[in-house]
């Protein structure tokens, strides 16, 4: 790779000197000295083993090997500006297809509206957003980004941005806790019906802390579930008590 970009540089070397018509006013142009420049086209003739400048003390001239090659530098110098324009706009102006990977429930309140947006603030990218409980292989499935809940992911060269936590929630449908009335302690959950949330950023034991002490106990019930809207209608129809995440439920909640 460096041979190569040495060999560009050469190139423009040769083509400002021809274009400006001396050494001197090539090595200005690319603030280099004259020496360097001179050496940069001594340089790109023993790599072609052709003469491509007749040098005078008092003129230059091309060959005709040279003018040929003058004309071939020529466009591929463009051909590599071209590129990099392209490539240096589309930093600004982000052109083709994104896919993005997120858990359900999560995307749906908080992905969805910021890919919306992204749609509308760069209408040349197609995004193709699709939703999964499961931590997907990336390279494999072709993802650009993925938007996870879980309690850890497995070492990769992939790159990965610590967002922040989801912290659960343990909630019931008032008929439920009017029939069986509500627990007073970890200890009184053994005695009701528990749904559970089962996929990859939960635990298959329940973790509850009051801010000062973590208990741990293991949930028994008549549903589990990978999916929180699934668990969280069943708690809604009076079931039993959920654990669910804070953003599954925050609506529910603030409705009583």
């Amino acid at each position: 790779m460096r041979k190569n970009l040495g060999l560009l540089h050469a190139m423009t070397a040769f083509v400002r000197v021809v274009d400006a018509g001396s050494f001197t006013a090539a090595s200005e142009q690319m603030e280099l000295t004259t020496a360097q420049v001179s050496r940069l086209v001594s340089e790109l003739e023993n790599r072609l083993q052709t003469r491509l400048l007749q040098r005078t003390t008092r003129r230059m001239a091309l060959t005709c090997a040279g003018e040929r090659y003058a004309n071939q530098c020529r466009t591929i110098l463009e051909l590599v500006t071209q590129a990099e324009g392209e490539v240096s706009g589309a930093r600004i102006e982000p052109t083709g297809r994104l896919r993005v990977l997120c858990m359900a429930s999560f995307g749906d309140r908080y992905v969805v509206p910021l890919v919306t947006k992204y749609c509308a603030l760069y209408p040349a990218v197609t995004v193709e957003y699709s939703a999964s409980q499961y931590v997907p292989n990336l390279l494999a499935e072709g993802v650009d980004v993925s938007v996870y809940l879980t309690r850890s992911l497995p070492d990769s060269s992939l790159v990965a941005q610590r967002l922040g936590e989801v912290n659960g929630v343990l909630c019931a449908a008032p008929g439920y806790l009017k029939r069986h009335g509500a627990p007073k302690s970890v200890g009184n959950l053994a005695d009701h019906a528990c749904l559970r949330l089962v996929n990859p950023s939960t635990t298959p034991h329940w973790e509850l802390t009051d801010g000062k002490t973590t208990h741990s106990m293991q949930p028994v019930g008549p549903l589990m579930g990978d999916h929180p809207e699934a668990v969280r209608q069943a708690a809604c129809s009076g079931l039993g008590i959920a654990l669910l995440p804070g953003f599954a439920v925050v609506d529910r909640i603030r409705s009583g």
